[in-house]
């Protein structure tokens, strides 16, 4: 699939910043087999007295802005085209949870893509007994089968509501809430794998907002995404899935960061100088392009 990504992300101050330094995370990025960027951008009104550019350990694109002069409000405005095209999901040879852990203490690198950087409790994944138990249910015969089952459950147990919770609920908030948004499925899931013993992370990204053709309207699309990502052992490696909407990622999917959880992969983070609060809005255009 060929896709036309459009985000605007703008933000009003109670008062006047007099300064602010920032990072910005929503460049998709091109992963081997997976998706490819064909062109990008990323601009800012205000324009930056400092711009830098990077990858961070994770290998999410990143930029880097500071301002000096005062400014009352802040766009930041991004536009991609990107092809995606996810291989289908084969045969599963993942373990049982009892050969992953066998698999994972064969496990002796600490690059970005290791499992051992996403075992741990994390700020929003936190290891939490009523998420393990809860995900102790989906425990089947491979880890694939697991996170599936896990996966699915959360979609049909859970009920999508974008007032219950705010960018700052944690997974045993959302968990006992029963409602959420992307942000907190992928959190609650990840919890749960982690409780297990399963490596899992968080994925931001894009969902296609224009439904296929005689199928429903996915949830999340006008918006930036969430979903998970898991270590199913060391043939079936990394694989995603989407507890918002009961499945696996798709081409439907559009990656822009992988981390241990929505702190990792933020659109925007830094500090300002100023007082008082903000208000942020965030719109989404995903626009299929035919080959």
């Amino acid at each position: 699939m060929l896709y036309d990504i459009r985000l605007h992300l703008h933000y009003d101050y109670a008062a006047a910043a007099g300064g602010g330094r920032h990072q910005v995370r929503v460049l998709p990025q091109t992963i081997a087999g997976v998706q490819r960027v064909i062109a990008a951008s990323l601009s800012f009104q205000p324009t930056p007295a400092e711009r830098a550019d990077f990858s961070d350990f994770f290998g999410n694109n990143v930029t880097s802005i500071a301002f000096r002069d005062a400014h009352e409000e802040l766009d930041i405005g991004m536009s991609a085209r990107v092809s995606v095209s996810r291989p289908e999901p084969g045969l599963d040879v993942s373990p049982d949870i009892h050969g992953l852990r066998a698999e994972l203490d064969a496990v002796h690198s600490l690059s970005a893509s290791a499992p051992h950087h996403f075992l741990a409790a994390s700020d929003y994944a936190g290891i939490d007994a009523a998420i393990t138990d809860y995900a102790r249910e989906s425990l089947a015969g491979s880890t694939v089968a697991t996170a599936v089952d896990l996966c699915n459950r959360i979609h049909r147990d859970f009920t999508y509501d974008g007032k219950a919770t705010t960018v700052q609920t944690r997974a045993g908030d959302a968990f006992a809430l029963k409602r959420g948004v992307c942000q907190d499925f992928s959190h609650i899931m990840i919890a749960g794998l982690r409780g297990l013993g399963i490596p899992a992370g968080y994925v931001s990204g894009f969902l296609r907002t224009i439904p296929p053709k005689g199928k429903p309207r996915l949830e999340g699309a006008d918006a930036m995404h969430a979903w998970v990502k898991a270590w199913c052992g060391r043939d079936a490696g990394w694989q995603e899935f989407d507890p918002t909407n009961g499945m696996r990622a798709s081409n439907d999917h559009i990656t822009v960061g992988y981390g241990r959880d929505y702190s990792d992969v933020a659109p925007i983070v830094g500090v300002l100088k100023t007082t008082g609060g903000q208000v942020g809005e965030q719109a989404v255009d995903v626009i299929p392009v035919a080959a």
